[in-house]
């Protein structure tokens, strides 16, 4: 073993045993080594990450410089490291927050890299919405959906929405800006979007009324995912003092179209929340914030997003994609060869 490998696996050992200071100078060197060197390096650390993330308590910033490696690959595992940390142990990635910024507003960084960024910022959200709901970045992953490749607008959308779940307030402002993108092709993004409207809807309803027409046309969206959500924000306009006029007659076709399939969890998804938006909307409806735990707050918002994105992107039984259709191979790649997105 020469001394470059030797040193890669003093930094894995490093972090096993939790000698972070000793991990520390082991990343510092590592920046030195070998591409090849460094390329396993992180692949092994992300597996670590994995395992034990509370190890990298302490590291985020020696960890950062390996996002603006000069390989590629060295960067885009160093964001799926980063990912893999904020979704178990978000405040240790707190001091990567500036540098995955960086690597998000990049426009000549590989779009894989920028959407594993925007997902780790996202994750940061939830539980630290202050460190990544700065102008600059909202800005950056908003923009950003005008132009991304459609893997890394999902990636954004999703983050957006984790801002708002981190902080409804933050996003109050924006509602008309994100609503332009409602009509987006991509399915996730849609979903997440609707979501995030969703959140500020439980707090500040008659913000929507700036999305009553964008909210309105997604009631006929192809997935019940996005028309469902479509039909709680329509639910929370309508609960609040804003003056807006609401679909009704689309709502109505919607309750119509759900009725009847109680035991499919997408169509009961639907037929639950336009029953609240047709409630909100009846001639002698109250206004009011809605009951915590029910639908169109913001408990039941975060209990019910993760299963209906795990819903959307699971494969048809027939192995269609779940996104764009396509009949995809028993055996095949990782990815949609068509749309990109992931099996």
């Amino acid at each position: 073993m020469d001394d470059d490998s030797a040193a890669a696996d003093g930094v894995v050992g490093a972090i096993e045993d939790g000698a972070t200071e000793a991990a520390r100078s082991g990343l510092d060197a590592l920046a030195d080594a070998p591409p090849d060197v460094r390329s396993d390096a992180v692949r092994e650390l992300r597996q670590v990450a994995d395992d034990r993330p509370a190890r990298f308590d302490g590291l985020a910033s020696a960890l950062a410089p390996l996002l603006a490696d000069e390989e590629r690959s060295v960067r885009l595992t160093t964001a799926k490291l980063f990912v893999a940390l904020a979704d178990a142990e978000p405040a240790v990635v707190v001091p990567a927050v500036d540098p995955l910024a960086d690597r998000l507003a990049d426009d000549g960084e590989f779009y894989y890299v920028r959407a594993r960024s925007a997902e780790a910022l996202g994750l940061v959200a939830l539980d630290s919405p202050d460190e990544v709901g700065s102008p600059e970045i909202l800005a950056d992953l908003r923009i950003g959906l005008k132009f991304e490749e459609p893997a890394v607008k999902e990636k954004l959308a999703k983050a957006i929405e984790c801002v708002a779940l981190g902080d409804p307030d933050r996003l109050s402002h924006q509602v008309g800006r994100l609503a332009e993108h409602l009509g987006d092709d991509g399915e996730l993004v849609r979903y997440h979007l609707c979501t995030a409207l969703v959140v500020v809807g439980a707090f500040h309803p008659g913000k929507l009324a700036e999305a009553v027409d964008p909210l309105g046309d997604r009631l006929g969206d192809a997935d019940p995912h996005v028309r469902a959500r479509a039909a709680e924000a329509l639910g929370q306009l309508a609960r609040s003092d804003a003056t807006a006029s609401l679909p009704r007659s689309a709502l109505d076709d919607l309750a119509a179209e759900a009725d009847g399939d109680s035991e499919d969890e997408a169509a009961a998804f639907v037929a639950e929340r336009v029953a609240f938006a047709r409630a909100g909307a009846a001639d002698d409806a109250t206004e009011g914030v809605t009951e915590p735990g029910s639908v169109g707050s913001l408990d039941s918002i975060r209990a019910s997003t993760e299963r209906a994105v795990e819903t959307m992107t699971t494969p048809d039984a027939d192995g269609e994609c779940p996104h764009c259709g396509l009949e995809l191979p028993e055996q095949g790649p990782p990815m949609c060869p068509r749309c990109g997105a992931p099996r």
